[in-house]
């Protein structure tokens, strides 16, 4: 067990439910009745292996509940689609939304498990007759998939990357419109959007910088948060984890990079709330 941040033993994430949502999410539960900004997001905002991932870092200089509806491995898909996150939104001072990569959701090449966005679930007719070389029960994960797909034929692939980049937008867009108040859309990753993230094989995958300004008439503010080298050379310090789950560990941002995105945030959230 690496401790560096807690002392013995694991963490203990409290898991729980918000209203009708089948999603459990990160804890201690909150009263949603009081004041609270609303943090959407993937593992990272869920803070996997983090004791206190960026809201946690926020609430106590912010003096208001910090919400982690964060959710390992989502999508958009985990909160556009369900009508009670998004009024979660609607009933905060603000809501954070992490910029999610486009793979974790459903479009017209494949499905993916409405929970668990990074779930494959079936292929399309479409999908099926541009790939009719492959045999889609290989899958389980969209990342897998799509490197084979990638490395099979770039050509090809071409018209996937471009539909799922095409309904990223589209499923932002009806996010924003549907939370009505106050958003800041957060780019939290180790590259900066105008990189080919997916060729690196970092997230948010095939999320580019004309994406991100294509909605910024649509929410408050943009906050982009390229971690620091300082920061990513860290690597898995200060994180709680068993040796068995130190390959995914070291896939994660560690704790020096959520202060990082925590002082970004800050400003802005005390600004806007």
């Amino acid at each position: 067990m690496s401790y560096d941040a807690l002392g013995q033993g694991g963490l203990d994430y409290l898991s729980c439910r918000y209203g009708t949502s089948k999603i459990m999410f990160r804890g201690p539960r909150r009263d949603l009745s009081k004041p609270y900004v609303a943090f959407f997001g993937g593992t990272e905002t869920y803070g996997k292996f983090i004791a206190q991932p960026y809201p946690a870092l926020i609430e106590p200089a912010l003096g208001l509940q910090c919400v982690n509806l964060g959710c390992g491995n989502a999508g958009i898909e985990a909160f556009a689609s369900d009508p009670h996150l998004t009024e979660v939104g609607v009933g905060a001072r603000v809501s954070v939304i992490q910029v999610m990569g486009a793979q974790n959701m459903s479009n017209r090449f494949y499905a993916v498990h409405p929970r668990r966005n990074d779930r494959f679930v079936k292929a399309s007719q479409l999908m099926a007759t541009i790939f009719r070389d492959v045999d889609f029960a290989e899958f389980n994960f969209t990342k897998h998939m799509l490197m084979h797909l990638q490395s099979l034929s770039p050509e090809r692939f071409a018209a996937l990357r471009d539909e799922l980049q095409e309904a990223w937008l589209a499923r932002m867009r009806f996010m924003l419109q549907r939370m009505r108040g106050k958003t800041v859309l957060l780019w939290f990753s180790a590259a900066a959007p105008d990189t080919d993230t997916y060729a690196l094989g970092l997230d948010p995958w095939f999320v580019t910088r004309p994406m991100l300004e294509a909605l910024r008439s649509e929410t408050t503010e943009i906050v982009e948060v390229t971690v620091s080298p300082t920061a990513l050379a860290a690597g898995t310090f200060g994180m709680v984890f068993t040796e068995m789950e130190r390959p995914a560990a070291q896939a994660v941002l560690g704790p020096a990079a959520h202060h990082e995105a925590a002082d970004a945030l800050l400003p802005v959230l005390q600004k806007l709330a």
